[in-house]
């Protein structure tokens, strides 16, 4: 299977931080379905064991900025302060000349502004924490973050969750099996649309 330039489908994953959208994203391309995981760009440093062109493209914040003025970017935006996330339009033709449909797991604000670009071929899908409280500990138990970042995190969930309603589907991440099989069926019947 193959597709001719902006023929493929788009899912879009978008939540706040510690709502296990990355969990949902990881089961959806463990399943049989013909997708593509779109490596976003950043201009933070790697965490951890972060692969360069696996888990991001990791830019200095001159390569970020100079990429923005070229019309590089699908989406952009500055998360935090002199950190960048975006998405390079040629993550789309990858994906799409391999012959797959194009997965996000991206900032709520770039989940809205691709589901405005592409609003037939787009399936926009938040994933939300039961609870500010169930994130709030879903974030300390991860014990990568400082007081400081959790606190700028939760502020930041709490902006983000006002976005929900512009998404085609909220995901209420509650018991992982049930969002599971959930996020599979929406995607499954998007596809198949």
């Amino acid at each position: 299977m193959s597709f001719k330039p902006h023929q493929g489908k788009l899912i879009v994953f978008s939540a706040p931080s510690g709502s296990g959208k990355t969990t949902l994203v990881q089961h959806l391309l463990c399943q049989d379905f013909p997708l593509g995981f779109s490596i976003s760009a950043t201009s933070r440093s790697p965490r951890g064991q972060e692969k360069n062109g696996t888990d991001y493209y990791f830019l200095s914040e001159t390569e970020f900025q100079s990429k923005i003025v070229q019309g590089d970017f699908l989406e952009y935006e500055e998360v935090y302060a002199g950190t960048f996330y975006g998405t390079l339009h040629s993550e789309l033709d990858r994906l799409w000349r391999a012959g797959k449909h194009v997965l996000f797991d991206i900032d709520v604000v770039g989940g809205c502004h691709i589901k405005k670009q592409f609003p037939k071929q787009c399936l926009s899908l938040f994933v939300q924490p039961p609870s500010m409280a169930v994130l709030e500990n879903r974030l300390r138990g991860r014990g990568t973050d400082s007081e400081e970042k959790i606190k700028q995190r939760l502020a930041k969930a709490a902006k983000e969750l006002t976005y929900a309603p512009q998404f085609d589907h909220v995901i209420i991440n509650d018991d992982l099996k049930t969002a599971q099989a959930e996020v599979t069926a929406i995607v499954q019947s998007f596809l198949h649309s």
